[in-house]
């Protein structure tokens, strides 16, 4: 008769980290169960008793610096049950240090700070604080930092009020590049600090887009008692794709056809200048040109690069190698 038992599974080899993670897990168990036998301990975590046996061979040398006699780990298990002794400094929770948890105390308030809305990063830094025993400012376990919150900006407060409650607002917003103050009502999907600079960013219902608006230029902000959720499948804007300017950065002319002027307003640029059709010349100053190549294919001939020309010519290879593509599958 032949057997028609399938063979057991192979386990996948164990790795040194899944390893370590069950030594670390091991000693504090052993220790508040002493005389345990091997059997009841494989069973515990999980492996054969030859394993447990391999893991308290190896305990048997592992211990604090200096590793001598009296630092390392004292482990017996001859007669079938399991004795750990001298391993209390292995076995306690690990600490920060002051300095270790003073930085990533810091590190967090500033995350905290350039983004409203978000309570990860306070969740976190509460975490780091209950783990750093004491060691940032006792007692309130907070570091004075400097940092920028946005509350010299008149209208932070009741962005973030409508932002908290789900209410709408309604901006009075200066735009710069045409010198007039415009209306508009807004859906708040975040507020964030790009740059040094804050800036909210919503769904603007004036424009039917998404709007990135800097607090400096909000000339007022009323929220309404309406609901503030902007419409379905509008996400935010990948900040990937702002045009943040810098010093050394690369000043790149565009022409922009009237359906494409609301780039000016997008974008932080260097100057504008707008004709009676509508059609503007807007100068911009980039640190990737990559950003400003997929800027110009995503709007289809409405934006034509001027200036620089290797960045023009760049951009025309890219769109006819794209329509070539087109046409060979069509």
């Amino acid at each position: 008769m032949s057997d028609t038992r399938r063979p057991a599974p192979r386990r996948a080899p164990e790795t040194a980290t899944q390893r370590l993670g069950r030594l670390l897990d091991m000693v504090p168990w052993l220790l508040q169960h002493r005389g345990v036998p091997i059997a009841d301990a494989a069973h515990e975590f999980g492996v054969s008793e030859d394993q447990v046996v391999e893991d308290l061979e190896l305990l048997f040398v592992c211990g604090t610096p200096g590793y001598g006699h009296a630092e390392l780990i004292d482990a017996q298990w001859d007669s079938g049950h399991i004795y750990l002794d001298n391993a209390d400094d292995i076995a306690a929770p690990m600490r920060l240090s002051r300095d270790e948890a003073v930085t990533l105390t810091a590190g967090l308030q500033a995350l905290g700070s350039t983004i409203v809305g978000s309570d990860v990063a306070e969740r976190t830094l509460q975490k780091i604080r209950d783990a750093a025993g004491g060691a940032v400012d006792e007692p309130t376990g907070r570091i004075d930092l400097d940092l920028d919150d946005g509350g010299q900006h008149p209208a932070m407060a009741p962005l973030k009020d409508a932002f908290s409650r789900g209410r709408r607002v309604h901006l009075r917003y200066y735009v710069a590049t045409r010198d007039e103050s415009t209306e508009r009502d807004v859906d708040i999907m975040r507020i964030l600090n790009l740059d040094s600079q804050w800036y909210v960013e919503g769904y603007c219902h004036r424009a039917r887009d998404v709007r990135l608006f800097r607090l400096d230029r909000i000339e007022d902000v009323a929220v309404l008692d309406v609901d503030g959720t902007p419409p379905e499948g509008v996400t935010p804007r990948d900040l990937d794709d702002v045009f943040v300017p810098g010093e050394n950065d690369l000043t790149v002319v565009l022409d922009a056809s009237r359906w494409a002027a609301w780039i000016a307003d997008y974008y932080p640029n260097e100057g504008v200048d707008r004709r009676p059709d509508g059609s503007l010349r807007v100068t911009l100053k980039v640190a990737d040109p990559a950003l400003v190549r997929r800027l110009v294919l995503r709007l289809g001939g409405e934006v034509r690069v001027v200036e620089p020309r290797e960045l023009a010519d760049a951009v025309a290879d890219e769109a006819r190698s794209a329509l070539d593509a087109y046409a060979s599958v069509h």
